[in-house]
């Protein structure tokens, strides 16, 4: 049984003006094959959930400009500590998501000024360390939310705060929609509007970032500390930065 949820109409774009799309953002920044392997979570299990429909516009245009995605449905997810060592296929499946991404899209509704237990529950079932692996650490991250009143933005604050919390490299931009219920149609799709504008920015920003870092993910999450924990030494003979050191 796969979470992942099915994209529908991953190829229309009705608020879209292709006129001003660039199909390839991230040209000449490095690397785009293979293609960025984007993984999206939201934070509300309701039939019509804004955060899942925001996710979904999200991915859609991430398609758009060559990025592979998966977006991940948390509707069985026990809380944590809820199931011994975390045993369980959905805690199981949403790490192994996490570890196939080279980046993340968090979109939350906010409740009570702050983001959803749902939301929080992803997060808090992704470990800084599994087995060796990092499923979040170097990762690029986009932050969204939703609201069913006024613009607000305690919830990509608090999503930054996890964000870095976890290691990953949160980009500048960000989106909050407010009175979500009046910015999609019947049909689940985002009317066009300065709010659809900002999203498609946002996601252009993620994959310019993903595919800028990607060369260099190993070398940016590479710490003292732990080279000193594993016993990595150091090679003076083949680290540049040793022979300013040693002149110094």
């Amino acid at each position: 049984m796969s979470r992942l949820r099915l994209l529908p109409d991953p190829d229309s774009f009705p608020a879209l003006d292709p006129t001003f799309i660039h199909a390839r953002p991230a040209e000449g920044l490095g690397a785009y094959q293979p293609p960025p392997r984007i993984l999206l979570l939201y934070g509300s299990l309701r039939e019509r959930s804004y955060s899942r429909l925001a996710v979904e516009e999200a991915a859609r245009l991430l398609r758009l400009f060559g990025a592979e995605t998966r977006i991940f449905d948390p509707s069985d997810l026990p809380l944590p500590d809820q199931v011994v060592g975390d045993d369980h296929p959905a805690v199981h499946e949403l790490r192994e998501h996490a570890l196939w991404s080279e980046g993340m899209v968090w979109c939350s509704p906010e409740r009570h000024g702050q983001i959803t237990g749902i939301m929080k529950t992803q997060i808090d079932h992704l470990p800084l360390s599994i087995g060796g692996m990092r499923p979040t650490q170097g990762r690029t991250l986009a932050v969204m939310q939703v609201s069913a009143g006024s613009q607000s933005f305690n919830t990509v604050n608090t999503l930054r705060l996890l964000g870095r919390w976890m290691r990953m490299f949160t980009i500048p931009n960000q989106s909050s929609v407010p009175k979500a219920y009046e910015e999609f149609d019947d049909a689940g799709r985002m009317k066009p509007s300065p709010l659809y504008d900002r999203i498609v920015d946002v996601m252009e920003e993620l994959v310019r970032f993903t595919v800028l870092l990607r060369p260099h993910g190993e070398q940016l999450v590479d710490r003292y500390s732990e080279r000193k924990e594993a016993g990595r030494v150091i090679d003076p003979n083949r680290d540049i930065s040793g022979i300013a050191l040693s002149s110094s």
